[in-house]
């Protein structure tokens, strides 16, 4: 009699921890609405690579334990200030809202700069709960950003809420794991900005441009003040270089060969072919070829200054098109 019995009991428990196991394994994690909505973007600093945001955070979801009070996370910020948040917990929902202020590393694309466009982004997590017990869903009703605020100097063209997956290749310590890998959700923002740059060109590459006028307009001056041409072609040399080091100094570090790179080079070497013409006529006059050191001098004005600014238009315009 005791041994269907303990049979019984063995088919019990077995249909029990397999049901079990199966529940455990088929749950599904809780849903957190997110949604934002940005009210200011100021203190856009290319040296330091940053920016800072103020917006509007809210989180609507069902477990408490949750706890985005303390468990938010906000990857790539530098400082997060929480002005101040409100919470509901009517009706089983935890319904929270915060004001937000946070400054946020950056690495800028300064390729095509004063002609550049930028991504701004964001993103939240929950630092205590992994994605098996928590995702993210956008809230994408209503415009995410204020078209009253301006971003001095800048357009948005787009913003972008998207949710996914971010994979930390860690288990955090934990030994258990075959492969140390820990997957987080995660609510991303996408911001494009493009730059009204023409104002900001011609206050940054005047100089450029004045010192290359100066240089060229040796070619006008008589053989007899050979020295001045020489003076005034190495002056403007060393304006441009001047120049160059002044705007450096305003953008970070790059590796690749950005517009100002190429149209300072392009300015140097026009004004050290204009020496290099002026020691070419020197030498003629020395000669006693005075008129030949005179068509020497108008042809190479006329040829430099049309494939000058020929090259600077095709080069501004192809980074303005990108």
């Amino acid at each position: 009699m005791k041994k269907p019995i303990l049979a019984f009991s063995f088919i019990f428990f077995t249909i029990i921890f397999h049901s079990v196991l199966s529940f455990s394994q088929d749950k599904k994690p809780d849903t957190v609405k997110v949604g934002i909505y940005v009210t200011s973007i100021h203190d856009i600093d290319f040296k330091q690579k940053e920016f800072t945001i103020s917006l509007w955070l809210w989180l609507k979801y069902k477990n408490k334990d949750f706890n985005f009070q303390d468990n938010l996370e906000i990857p790539q910020a530098k400082t997060v200030n929480r002005a101040f948040y409100t919470l509901d917990s009517a009706d089983g929902k935890v319904n929270m809202m915060m004001k937000l202020q946070c400054v946020m590393k950056d690495s800028w694309r300064i390729s095509n700069f004063p002609f550049d466009r930028q991504t701004l982004r964001l993103s939240i997590e929950n630092s205590q709960y992994d994605s098996k017990s928590l995702v993210f869903v956008a809230d994408t009703v209503g415009k995410h950003y204020d078209p009253r605020f301006t971003l001095s100097g800048w357009n948005i063209d787009s913003c972008i809420l998207t949710t996914g997956i971010k994979q930390y290749e860690t288990g955090f310590g934990d030994e258990s794991l075959a492969k140390p890998h820990t997957e987080y959700s995660n609510f991303r923002v996408r911001l494009s900005i493009t730059r009204d740059a023409s104002g900001l060109f011609w206050k940054m590459f005047l100089g450029m441009y004045i010192a290359f006028l100066i240089a060229y307009l040796c070619f006008y001056i008589h053989s007899d003040g050979i020295d001045s041409r020489f003076g005034l072609s190495v002056g403007s040399l060393f304006a441009v270089i001047g120049n160059k080091y002044i705007i450096d100094s305003s953008l970070p570090e790059s590796t690749s060969f950005t517009l100002v790179d190429t149209l300072h080079g392009l300015t140097l070497f026009f004004i050290f072919s204009i020496i290099a013409a002026t020691a070419y006529s020197l030498r003629l006059v020395k000669k006693d070829k005075a008129k030949e050191a005179h068509k020497f001098d108008m042809l190479m004005a006329k040829i430099s200054i049309i494939l000058y600014i020929a090259l600077n238009i095709w080069f501004i315009t192809q980074a303005d098109k990108v």
